[in-house]
Formats: C-alpha cells, structure tokens, sequence
C-alpha cells in the first residue's frame, strides 16, 4: 500500500489517544493518530514522524500521523495499514475468493477466503511493540484479539483452516511473541489457538515513509 501525499514532522505530545500535536517547519499542527495503542515508546518528544494529507480538507484534523523513525528504523503505527496490505498479499495469492470483514460466530473475522473446497478464516494484527528485535503483540490489553483468537479455535475445529497473521510494521524483525507481561490472556488463547491447529504467521514487510508492502511470510 502507498501513501498518496506524506509530510514530515516533530512530534510534541499526545494529549489522547486520538490526537497528537506535531512541528511542522516550525508550525504547530494537531493531527489524528491512527492507532488507539499506547505507542510510548515511539511517540516521545522530538521524535520524526509522518503525516498523510487527509483528503477531506474540511476536517478539523488536517493530517493523519502514519509513521515515526526510530533508532531501529521507521515503523509504520497506522493501525488501518495490515488489513490493506494483507488483502493486497492475500489477491496475490491463489485463493478463489477474498472476502474481508467476514462474520462468524459472534465475530467479524478480518478475512475469508476460498481456495477450491477448502474455507480459510485470517485475523490480522499488526505489530508495532519491539523489544531486542522481537515483536509482541499486543502493546495494551486487548479482549477483542482473545475473542478473536477463540473465534479462529472454534473455527478450525470445524473444519476451517485457521490462521492469526502478524505484520510486522518495521523491518529487521523476524518474530512475534505474545505479550504476556501486558496481557497474559492473550498469550493463553494464542497457545490454545495453535494446539487447535490454528496458523501463525509472521508477514514481514518493507517500510517506508510512504508505503507498507509484505514481502515475506514466517511460520
């Protein structure tokens, strides 16, 4: 996926978790953060980060903070960014099917898809939280990703082949391990999911500024 227009900036502060407020040539801007997470250690003060252009221009907030370099590299925190390179990296493949915000159970699964007689559910997270050159996923409680993750077991108890597809949002980094110290139930429904048969997939990706694209997958 690529970025239509993309402008650097200096991170201030973040006063919620919706909005932060930015330099841009020495201009003070608000703009939305498009990751609810906590993202501490990437947001600090000083930091360089960038902005897409909202196309709204009515929009009170004129830019959408999508990425921040690091010591590590630049990591892309657009939450919205793994789904939209996902499907991208799933139409590449050889699936008859590709169906996104699919329902099951009591759940809307990332996505389903086709592939002759064989049904496939994938959820899709995104990792920004590094640690040593390790991933964790996730970076703030999430009981929506355990109810996810005992959606998925069911499913492949019924026949579905089931996956869990990590993107990883910055390169170098080849793993991703839940984050237990943060959410230990989490880290209990990813090892029940993969005793169930559950896939788990690591999707690097190349990064940039202005585009995320998976070039590689780990199991």
């Amino acid at each position: 996926m690529k970025y239509t227009e993309i402008v650097e900036a200096k991170f201030i502060e973040r006063p919620n978790r919706f909005i932060a407020n930015v330099e841009i040539e020495g201009n003070p801007v608000t703009v939305h953060v498009k990751n609810t997470g906590r993202c501490k250690e990437l947001l600090v003060k000083g930091a360089t980060v960038y902005l897409e252009k909202a196309k709204n221009p009515e929009r009170k907030t004129p830019y959408d903070l999508v990425a921040v370099e690091t010591p590590i590299g630049i990591i892309n925190i657009d939450s919205q960014a793994p789904n939209a390179v996902v499907k991208e990296w799933l139409l590449k493949q050889d699936y008859d099917k590709v169906i996104p915000e699919y329902k099951y159970g009591n759940s809307r699964i990332d996505f389903y898809m086709e592939k002759g007689n064989e049904k496939y559910l994938m959820e899709v997270k995104g990792c920004t939280l590094i640690k040593d050159g390790i991933g964790y996923f996730p970076d703030a409680p999430t009981e929506r990703g355990v109810k996810h993750l005992r959606e998925l077991t069911e499913a492949a108890k019924h026949g579905f082949k089931t996956a869990v597809a990590f993107v990883i949002q910055v390169e170098g980094v080849a793993e991703v391990r839940p984050n237990i110290d943060t959410h230990p139930e989490f880290g209990t429904a990813l090892a029940e999911a993969k005793q169930a048969g559950v896939e788990v997939l690591c999707l690097k990706c190349k990064v940039d500024k202005d585009s995320l694209e998976i070039y590689h997958k780990l199991t």
